[in-house]
């Protein structure tokens, strides 16, 4: 099945890519909740997260966890929020979130960045990221 996701994976649709391995992908959310919004997916077109089989699972998990210690570096925040929501697209996926206060996690207040803050966003965590 082709997603959202797995065109942005391929390259066919752009994305400020944080970064990959064999079997994971990290980019920035285009509707960020807070600057440093990243969405990590499988790049196995799976819909579900607990779908995913158990090697798989663990893969984006582990993955996730990476990012998410890269953000930490990257972006001053208080902590990093982890959710799945999985009504949007498709592709299991994971928001990592930079946490001010817990209303940023909700998806009811979104942040704007110009292209070039949302490329040096990027950059700056792919910076720390330790694949």
């Amino acid at each position: 099945m082709e997603t959202l996701f797995s065109k942005i994976i391929s390259g066919e649709i752009p994305s400020y890519k944080v970064g990959e391995n064999k079997s994971c992908f990290a980019f920035l959310d285009i509707n960020p909740n807070s600057k440093g919004h990243v969405l990590c997916v499988p790049k196995k077109p799976v819909d579900k997260l607990f779908d995913l089989n158990e090697v798989d699972y663990s893969r984006l998990m582990h993955f996730s966890r990476k990012v998410a210690l890269a953000i930490r570096q990257a972006i001053p925040c208080k902590r990093i929020g982890m959710t799945v929501v999985g009504l949007d697209v498709p592709h299991a996926h994971i928001h990592l979130i930079p946490l001010e206060v817990m209303d940023d996690i909700r998806f009811q207040k979104k942040v704007e960045l110009s292209s070039d803050e949302m490329k040096k966003t990027a950059e700056s965590i792919t910076s720390f990221l330790i694949l």
